[in-house]
């Protein structure tokens, strides 16, 4: 979504059971939904766990996937607080998914382009990280800490590179609010 600069800090976000979930998920689940890899050029390095996507624009059907019976209660709890602290209630979740870069790979620099991009509002909530991770939105360097919750202007270009030995975990969802 434009906002106004390339980030907004949200602040800390109780992430703990989340997080805790996510480290517990045996590799299997990492790997069974290759299909935002394949789709998507930038991500090809990633590894998503999707808990819910939209499809069709500007009539929008919400489709939960496996991901959500793995992650759905400990993930709402973290939506619930941040969009309460942040946002106006009564808007809809579009996607939902935690997103692992490995240690020595990237997401290149891109632009997100669906249409749903320029009314919903991007929020990452890192789960796990390392001091080696630049993320840069524009040309914006972002210090990602663990638990701490911010927006990105995905409409402008963005990349991520993790440089580190271990793998960054975010917990990412974009959140339309309600349309007047």
């Amino acid at each position: 979504m434009l906002i106004e600069g390339a980030t907004r800090l949200l602040g800390m976000v109780d992430c703990r059971a989340l997080t805790q979930r996510v480290l517990d998920l045996e590799e299997s689940v990492w790997l069974a939904n290759p299909q935002r890899q394949q789709q998507f050029d930038v991500h090809a390095q990633t590894q998503s766990i999707v808990l819910v996507f939209c499809e069709g624009w500007p009539a929008v059907r919400i489709l939960k996937y496996a991901g959500w019976e793995h992650l759905g209660r400990e993930a709402t709890p973290v939506m619930d607080e941040v969009i309460g602290k942040h946002y106006p209630t009564g808007g809809v979740i579009l996607r939902a998914m935690v997103a692992r870069l490995p240690a020595g790979c990237r997401i290149h620099r891109h632009r997100d382009a669906h249409p749903s991009f320029s009314v919903a509002h991007r929020i990452h909530v890192p789960l796990v990280t390392n001091p080696e991770v630049e993320f840069l939105v524009d040309k914006e360097r972002i210090a990602v800490q663990e638990g701490v919750a911010f927006e990105i202007n995905n409409l402008l270009a963005h990349q991520v590179t993790n440089n580190g030995t271990t793998a960054r975990i975010h917990f990412i969802f974009d959140y339309a609010p309600q349309r007047d």
